[in-house]
């Protein structure tokens, strides 16, 4: 849990699925996978129109089945709340980014707190293009770059931010890397644990991570550490 208050950082981004809730990002995993041909009769068509409607249905019932399941794993993933809470009593910017669509992502994001922003990436180059970390940034109204920083586990979102120009700590636990429920992770001995922490975090670090943890309850130290490295005159 956080105490004390991370010096020198203006705004603080989140991953939303397999960070801030999803624990195991199986929602993005889903949604990532090739879709199957949508079960349609569209008659005597020509054939063009006939593939347009169908990718049409296809795509809204994906996106309703997408829904269904975020709705069913947007639980917070350990630490995240009181995370949250602390940064938002301290006076830190807090926002999440996602590029799943907009309804699965307000689906996803019901149980957290109302006040904090959300920005789905629908309006921006996809990840790993940089744009998405500067539109949140703007629209919280941050003025620069730096002191910014962004956790996630999704590697292509982590290289989103190493590409803005924002310090980067990835979560190994919590994410795709690893790709478990909290119930299925917690079901793990100690030493399966470790095996696939250390190939999450090696995975991060080799991505570009300016630090790698667990999950939000190592949040605290690590942007206590990451300030000493920013006093010390390092940049991102």
């Amino acid at each position: 849990m956080m105490s004390a208050r991370p010096q020198l950082f203006t705004a603080v981004l989140f991953g939303l699925s397999g960070c801030l809730v999803d624990h195991g990002a199986y929602v993005v995993r889903q949604a990532r996978q090739p879709l199957q041909a949508p079960r349609v009769s569209l008659g005597n068509l020509a054939l063009s129109s006939r593939l347009e409607r169908a990718a049409r249905v296809q795509d809204w019932q994906a996106q309703a089945d997408l829904r269904e399941q975020a709705l069913a794993r947007a639980q917070p993933t350990p630490n995240a709340l009181a995370t949250l809470e602390t940064l938002h009593r301290q006076g830190v910017p807090c926002a999440w980014l996602e590029e799943l669509p907009d309804t699965v992502c307000q689906a996803l994001a019901s149980r957290l707190p109302g006040w904090l922003a959300g920005f789905p990436g629908t309006e921006t180059r996809p990840w790993p293009a940089p744009d998405a970390c500067w539109e949140a940034l703007s629209q919280l109204n941050i003025p620069h770059l730096e002191g910014s920083v962004l956790v996630c586990s999704d590697t292509r979102l982590l290289e989103a931010g190493l590409r803005a120009g924002l310090w980067t700590i990835g979560l190994a636990t919590s994410g795709s890397q690893c790709g478990l429920s909290l119930s299925d992770w917690q079901s793990l001995t100690p030493l399966e644990q470790k095996s696939l922490r250390t190939v999450a975090t090696l995975e991060l670090y080799q991505l570009g991570a300016h630090s790698v943890i667990d999950d939000l309850g190592d949040l605290a130290s690590c942007l206590a550490d990451l300030a000493k490295r920013r006093a010390k005159g390092e940049k991102p």
